[in-house]
């Protein structure tokens, strides 16, 4: 096992792309949402995709943990009541209807309803900057819709923040709660996560290096976002949702047609 643990990359340039995908990540956690996309695909520059969410796995977690102790006291109690318990039967549902569903469709699926919030304020009705308290009922759907493809497809965040983002909560009630849900859910991953086989030694060792900067970047993060105005904040989230809905439309359209000509 220690020998395991010592023999981690030794590569610049996997270390530089690591710590580029960890800073991402940091970001990301700390409320500025859609960095977060970037960091698995910038690691699997590196090494196989698998093994990059794997390393940045724990790294994520400790990210969650560090970004809701700092923003503890900021966070909408309503929406995480009606949330998360739809979340926890998304991610039952997912785990035993895995084999029926396709990543490509799931990320296709959910990069259209993120390109539909995004445009939502061009589209609808301009916002006039009063809270637009949303049924509950609308909470437990997309938690549920959240946190069946945030198991599947690693694509949890739009169907939350479809729920979230329009109620224009005050800037820090809005992060605060997307850290608070986003830590909760991804702790109930760890299990299966584990029963998968994902939390190899050499992965762990590898995790382990990049925690002290993780934390370090969060806490940059948490900074950065409590000095940025919430009409610059609120504006930077809408265009970061358009890129994850174009990214995510794009991953999907092209799997599924790349594997279209494998099934004739």
């Amino acid at each position: 096992m220690l020998g395991d643990a010592v023999s981690i990359s030794s590569d610049p340039l996997f270390w530089l792309a690591a710590g580029a995908a960890v800073a991402c990540l940091g970001l990301s956690k700390s409320g500025f949402i859609g960095f977060g996309l970037i960091a698995t695909p910038l690691l699997a520059l590196l090494v196989p995709p698998v093994e990059a969410a794997a390393i940045l796995l724990p790294v994520m977690l400790m990210q969650d943990y560090v970004s809701a102790w700092a923003y503890r006291h900021d966070w909408d109690r309503s929406i995480l009541a009606a949330t998360i318990p739809g979340a926890v039967a998304g991610i039952g549902v997912a785990w035993l209807l895995a084999a029926y569903f396709s990543d490509a469709l799931i990320r296709l699926a959910v990069g259209l309803i993120a390109l539909a919030l995004a445009l939502s304020p061009w589209l609808g009705r301009r916002a006039d900057g009063a809270r637009k308290r949303h049924a509950a009922f609308l909470g437990l759907i997309w938690g549920a819709v959240s946190g069946f493809t945030g198991t599947l497809a690693n694509a949890g965040g739009p169907p939350f923040l479809a729920y979230v983002l329009p109620q224009q909560l005050a800037k820090m009630t809005f992060v605060g709660t997307l850290a608070l849900y986003f830590t909760t859910i991804n702790t109930m991953k760890i299990v299966p996560y584990f029963a998968l086989g994902q939390f190899s030694t050499r992965n762990l060792a590898t995790s382990a290096v990049l925690l002290p900067f993780a934390v370090a970047t969060t806490f940059l993060g948490v900074k950065l976002m409590r000095i940025t105005p919430a009409e610059v904040f609120y504006r930077l989230a809408y265009v970061m949702v358009f890129c994850i809905a174009l990214a995510l439309v794009w991953q999907g359209a092209t799997a599924i047609l790349a594997a279209a000509p494998m099934s004739q």
